[in-house]
């Protein structure tokens, strides 16, 4: 299993990853693999736990409402899982499951109870629990935060937006997260 203190060339994560051509997939700031491991060294640096370095690692295996590419289906979720372990796969499958516009306005409600997140995929809504609404904005974080470094026309398109709704969502963050998201979006 891939952890993030392990980025050696050979882990399975990255196997993987580069099996499926993230290593020559174009994306903001080079290649999809090499803004994955920018995103999984800011969490690193957040000191955020290693299943959720891993999830941010393999973030984009089955795309996002953001972001449609798709390096492997649903039906292929056991061979994430073998890669990186359960706990890291179900990380990333809630993070690419969201269906943003249902789910971010009430992602930081104090009321559990007034959470609603919407799976993309299936269009199931439930309640999720604090520790994945957490797991859940420090991913998206440091994903948009990533961007906003390296492409200075998505900050200055998307930083104002960004800079509100993680503003929304600071009990969900890290002290580190919160500092980020002042240095680069204030």
């Amino acid at each position: 299993m891939m952890h993030s203190d392990d980025n050696r060339t050979d882990s399975p994560a990255i196997a993987l990853l580069k099996e499926v051509g993230a290593d020559t997939a174009k994306h903001s700031g080079g290649t999809l693999l090499t803004h994955l491991l920018r995103v999984e060294a800011l969490l690193a640096a957040w000191g955020g736990r290693p299943a959720l370095r891993t999830a941010a690692l393999c973030h984009a295996f089955y795309g996002t409402d953001g972001l449609p590419v798709i390096l492997l289906e649903l039906s292929e979720r056991a061979r994430l899982r073998e890669a990186i372990g359960t706990e890291a796969e179900e990380l990333v499958y809630f993070y690419a499951s969201c269906d943003r516009k249902a789910s971010y306005p009430s992602l930081a409600a104090p009321d559990a109870a007034s959470v609603t997140y919407r799976d993309r995929f299936t269009g199931e809504e439930f309640t999720p629990s604090l520790q994945q609404r957490r797991d859940f904005a420090e991913l998206t974080v440091a994903n948009e935060l990533d961007l906003a470094k390296v492409n200075q026309s998505f900050r200055e398109r998307n930083g104002a937006d960004l800079l509100a709704l993680f503003t929304r969502w600071t009990a969900l963050l890290s002290d580190a997260a919160r500092q980020e998201v002042q240095s680069v979006l204030a």
